[in-house]
């Protein structure tokens, strides 16, 4: 791995906008290989400790940031002196005074304007595919919203949409690795054949580290894939096999999915809400009119990472007896 550049004190300053999350730890540490000094704003900047080891001394700092219209100040002061911004804030369920509208849309509103009131000429915003805003999910409408919120404020902005992020710590994989340790059974929603194109979390950092440096063109929306489409059945198969677990699957409608779903998204940390149900009803891949145009990670010249290159050396957890199960070897 490449060590971290020493911030010269000449070094621009960004603001990474979520940058305690899953994706946000791997661009704090792209960032950080750069050179660039870096501030990661977040509800909790105690969760922005972890990110620490992966620059120099001083090099990167949590502030406290709430996106929300009642402090919006403190998006501004997240921004103060800053030389670029990153907004990767997005959640996959409302929870409390989060909603989809507030966070994904507005949120994406107020990072807009708080940039360009701070001098910051365009922004990289991180969205999903399948953003549209006339779809039925209200996390993927809330997306497109999102995305021609920040175009509108800052055109010259780079919107990166990821299909689903897969890495050591991701909210699929190991889900679906969840499932398989627990249930015999194994659902496969609207017969398993919705497309994904995962996209190894590490590919997408490096894409969006790229874009802020200018390697992206101004105004453009990425579509981010890896260089496998896989579908949902396809999906659970692989992590069974990684898994060493052998279940049934069994087809369940969409209609029936989402009363179980109904059910589920009153837990704590739901396995399924009923909008993500929706979102399974469309294919999340990269669309042919991006490959077309270059709008691709080979577009930024990136090589996409594979699935089996990296599963396995986090899906063991969930084999019958962990790192010691002996079809391992």
């Amino acid at each position: 791995m490449t060590a971290p550049l020493l911030p010269s004190s000449e070094a621009k300053l960004v603001t990474v906008f979520g940058g305690s999350g899953f994706l946000g730890r791997q661009v704090v540490r792209a960032l950080a290989r750069r050179g660039w000094r870096i501030r990661v704003a977040c509800r909790r900047p105690d969760l922005a400790g972890q990110n620490q080891p992966s620059g120099a001394v001083g090099q990167i700092m949590g502030v406290q940031v709430n996106i929300r219209r009642d402090h919006r100040w403190s998006i501004d002061r997240a921004l103060e002196g800053a030389d670029a911004a990153i907004n990767l804030v997005g959640i996959l369920a409302p929870t409390g005074k989060q909603s989809f509208a507030d966070v994904q849309a507005d949120g994406a509103h107020m990072i807009a304007e708080a940039a360009k009131s701070a001098g910051i000429p365009s922004m990289v915003h991180v969205s999903a595919i399948g953003a549209d805003e006339a779809s039925t999910s209200e996390y993927a409408r809330t997306k497109a919203l999102g995305e021609g919120a920040v175009l509108h404020v800052l055109p010259d902005s780079v919107v990166l949409r990821p299909s689903v992020l897969f890495g050591p710590d991701d909210d699929f994989f190991n889900k679906l690795g969840l499932m398989a340790s627990l249930s015999p059974i194994l659902p496969l929603i609207g017969g398993g054949k919705t497309r994904f194109q995962p996209a190894y979390v590490r590919d997408v950092a490096e894409a969006v580290a790229i874009a802020v440096e200018g390697g992206a063109k101004a105004g453009t929306t990425y579509e981010l894939g890896g260089p496998e489409v896989k579908t949902f059945r396809e999906c659970l198969e692989l992590v069974c096999a990684t898994a060493h677990r052998k279940r049934l699957m069994v087809p369940v409608p969409f209609g029936l999915a989402k009363l179980k779903a109904k059910v589920l998204q009153l837990l704590p940390n739901p396995l399924l809400t009923e909008d993500q149900v929706e979102l399974l009803k469309t294919d999340n891949v990269v669309s042919e009119a991006a490959v077309a145009e270059g709008r691709t990670f080979a577009g930024l010249g990136i090589e996409p990472t594979a699935i089996e290159a990296v599963l396995e050396g986090y899906l063991w957890r969930f084999r019958p007896t962990g790192q010691f199960d002996r079809r391992a070897a």
